[in-house]
């Protein structure tokens, strides 16, 4: 005998039974799968819920966690739920509290959380951080539950009873979904509109035959609280019709510029059941793989307030609408929902369609009714008869307190009662355990009055319980106040087809290297334009669209930006916003500032574009000091950046210009009113490191004010005084236009000509301008000016032609034209 062990008693006597090992696993199998379906897994038909959510809101109910009560930890709840009803893991039930409290997993949540619930991507914080109560929906789920309205069970260990179903005044199962896996099977729901199903509940109890198609006209498909939309709707149809079926969800998104130069694509609704993390770990991935080019960046910014957003910016060069596609293909940002509408009913697991389903919930509710009416009916009739009996005594009150002071004990109290005032048993007992207290407040009109009230209440209890047709108006009255009170707006929208393009018509992924103008205006915005010609002269000018430059490129080219510094920048076509083709002068209120694009040095700013065309006559420069330069053509660097002159001390360029034969004229404009201009081709062409060489003799102070080269045919040239005390943009002066032609061609180095005399009060030149006409000037501002029309006379101020600065619409900052 083995140490330790106890021998058998003397009356032992041993029984083995053999047992066969597959019956017995069989057996173990079919028991196991029959509590995963009937008592986990599977919701009911009628309330639409699993016993743990239905167990979890009883508890609730009994607990008074109304929503006009305050929260309680749901730890809380979660013991009383476990303790009371459903005896196994308190995971398991905090898992199902907090699905019914989110309000991206149900359309119509029940609880009303406090606290961090999570998110589609994180789990909830621990039950005892998080608080809870019944939401609004709950009380429509747990509402006439005591008026014995659904029958009631023993729990797990027999002390408790526990509902077997809830009234449910809400459809559950239809509008809010459900998910579960048993064993041999499994459900799967999806979320819908209370207002529709609401519709659709009344027309079918007013059209018990009506089919599928008509119930769709009210539930067009699922509603899905993530919103998003719905792709086809031919799967849709198949699960309302069979229970089983399948669609697309797609998020939806937009596409818009997220910074100055580039495009993003915006996504602010996800398909039901993906979050943004999934999303992004996706996309990343992907684009790891080298499978999924054209992205830049991803950035999660949902927050509470403008809730989710998620921003997938587009490297320049590809276009959003090519990229999203292919974001839907290899992504979740487009997901499938299969329908498998498996439920309980009557105690068996069926696979219903929808309107298998709303006839389900109308019995039950039928039948809910009824049974309420039964009870409110028994009760009003119970009180009828107390009242009955307080009539007849209050007649004569008096006699009755007589009858009963003078009996021996109460059983003889209530014998005289019954034969002298014709009570019953339960009359004389409610009389006789009534305190005289409350004699004071009866009266025979307050009695009448109930009396009649119970009666006319009975009456229409009993035409319910009496009348089908009735019956039904009052389930049909409740659901319309239901969809009333907790109903929403849908969120999904509803597609036939998902649009999505053919490979006639498919929008290529990269942006082609197509043609296109490249502009910088007086204001400092840059944009390009789609259009293959330039734009013509004509048409209103806004604000900012007075252009200072304009070159031909390409898509994917490059171009230069010329800088009072005496530097090229390189610049990127593809970075810059594209403005809408049109056939007159673009819009450049579309454009991005310099800034955005380019470092530029403190004092420096842009003066003119260059293309980087090795065949080109070069570029043009000019000085505040009067040096001219002109640049060989094979200025190129492989750098972004680079000098393009060496300028003196304190010298800065003030023009700027790419020249397109080599022949056309260079033109200086000082501060004191000179003019002068000679041949381009005079001027000896330098390597970059050159300084240049003498431009304009320069007397005293005086500086060049601006620098050009251009063709001098029908040119004209705009100069406005003003004197140099005056605080900037309020200067005094005039603004005067002439025919370039008036001004006679002077040696390179010397002087020039007199261009402008200043009146009394003024001593320098606050603009000047020379190039092709016609001309358009912009303010400091960038609103448009009208400049006054060449008068044909070279002299100074004083004489026709010569208007006051402010006829000018304020001071003129540039002045340009977009054709040249």
């Amino acid at each position: 005998m083995a140490r330790g062990s106890t021998a058998p008693p003397e009356d032992f006597e041993e029984h083995i039974v053999d047992i066969d090992v597959g019956d017995e696993m069989r057996a173990s199998f079919l028991e196991y799968a029959y509590s995963v379906i009937y008592a986990r897994a599977l919701p009911d038909a009628r309330d639409g819920l699993k016993p743990v959510q239905r167990r979890i809101l009883y508890a609730m109910h009994d607990m008074g966690l109304r929503p006009d009560r305050g929260h309680v930890k749901s730890s809380r709840v979660v013991g009383e739920t476990m303790g009371r009803f459903h005896p196994h893991g308190d995971t398991a039930i905090y898992d199902a509290l907090v699905r019914q409290a989110q309000s991206w997993s149900l359309r119509v949540p029940t609880i009303d959380g406090h606290g961090n619930f999570g998110s589609p991507d994180d789990p909830p914080a621990a039950m005892r951080y998080t608080e809870c109560r019944m939401a609004p929906a709950a009380v429509a789920m747990t509402a006439t539950i005591d008026e014995d309205t659904v029958d009631f069970r023993p729990n797990y260990d027999g002390r408790e009873v526990e509902p077997a179903v809830l009234p449910a005044a809400i459809p559950h199962l239809v509008v809010n979904g459900a998910t579960g896996i048993a064993v041999g099977m499994a459900t799967n729901l999806a979320p819908h509109n209370l207002i529709e199903v609401v519709q659709a509940l009344r027309h079918l109890i007013t059209h018990p035959n009506a089919d599928v198609d008509a119930l769709m006209r009210f539930i067009p498909g699922p509603d899905l609280p993530t919103g998003g939309k719905i792709i086809g709707l031919d799967g849709v149809r198949d699960a309302y019709e069979t229970g089983r079926g399948s669609f697309k969800m797609r998020a939806t998104t937009r596409i818009e510029s997220v910074t100055a130069r580039r495009k993003g694509i915006v996504v602010t609704e996800l398909p039901y059941g993906v979050g943004t993390e999934r999303v992004i770990e996706s996309i990343k991935k992907l684009v790891q793989a080298k499978k999924l080019q054209g992205i830049a960046d991803v950035k999660d910014l949902t927050d509470r307030e403008k809730g989710l957003r998620l921003v997938i910016e587009v490297k320049n060069g590809f276009h959003p609408e090519a990229l999203l596609e292919q974001l839907f293909k290899s992504t979740p940002l487009e997901d499938s929902f299969g329908i498998n509408a498996v439920a309980l009913v009557d105690g068996q697991p069926r696979t219903l369609g929808l309107k298998e389903m709303l006839e389900v919930f109308l019995g039950h509710r039928f039948d809910v009714v009824r049974r309420r009416s039964t009870y409110r009916r028994g009760k009003a009739a119970d009180r009828l008869h107390l009242v009955d009996g307080l009539l007849l005594a209050i007649l004569d009150i008096d006699e009755v307190i007589q009858l009963i002071r003078t009996s021996d004990n109460a059983e003889a109290a209530r014998e005289r009662l019954i034969s002298v005032f014709d009570l019953s048993e339960i009359q004389a007992n409610y009389i006789l355990d009534m305190p005289l207290r409350r004699l004071t407040k009866f009266s025979k009109l307050e009695l009448d009055k109930e009396r009649d009230e119970l009666a006319a209440t009975i009456a229409a209890l009993d035409e319910i319980l009496g009348d089908e047709t009735k019956l039904r108006k009052v389930v049909s009255d409740e659901l319309a106040e239901v969809a009333k009170t907790y109903g929403t707006p849908r969120r999904t929208v509803l597609l036939e087809s998902s649009g999505v393009a053919t490979a006639a018509t498919a929008t290529p992924l990269e942006v082609a290297d197509d043609p296109c103008h490249v502009f910088l205006s007086s204001s400092g915005l840059l944009a390009r334009s789609t259009d293959v010609e330039p734009p013509g002269e004509g048409g209103a000018r806004a604000r900012h669209d007075v252009v200072l430059s304009m070159v031909r490129s390409t898509a994917r080219g490059e171009v230069g930006v010329l800088t009072t510094a005496g530097r090229v920048l390189k610049l990127g076509v593809l970075d810059l916003p594209t403005l809408p083709s049109t056939a007159s002068h673009p819009n450049l209120q579309g454009g991005a500032p310099v800034g955005e694009f380019l470092t530029l040095e403190a004092g420096e700013r842009p003066l003119a574009l260059t293309t980087f065309d090795p065949e080109s006559a070069g570029i043009a420069l000019g000085t505040a000091q009067g040096v001219v330069k002109r640049v060989n053509p094979e200025y190129l660097s492989a750098k972004d950046d680079w000098d393009v002159i060496a300028l003196k001390e304190n010298d800065t360029v003030v023009g700027a210009v790419e020249l397109t034969t080599g022949q056309e004229e260079v033109c200086f404009i000082t501060d004191d009113g000179q003019l002068l201009h000679f041949g381009a081709a005079g001027v000896r062409p330098q390597g970059r490191s050159g300084g240049g060489i003498a431009g304009i003799k320069l007397g005293g102070t005086a500086k060049a004010s601006w620098f050009g080269a251009f063709d001098p045919t029908d040119a004209v040239v705009v100069t406005i005084s003003g004197a140099s005390s005056a605080l900037p943009g309020t200067e005094a002066g005039s603004v005067k236009v002439t025919p370039f032609a008036e001004y006679p061609a002077k040696g390179r180095a010397t002087g020039g000509v007199r261009c402008h005399r200043f009146l009394k009060g003024e001593d320098t030149l606050v603009f000047a301008w020379a190039g092709p006409a016609p001309a358009r000037a912009a303010a400091a501002s960038g609103a448009p000016v009208d400049l006054p029309e060449a008068n044909g006379r070279r002299d100074g101020s004083g004489v026709p032609g010569s208007q006051p600065v402010t006829a000018c619409s304020g001071p003129v900052r540039s002045v340009a034209d977009v054709a040249g």
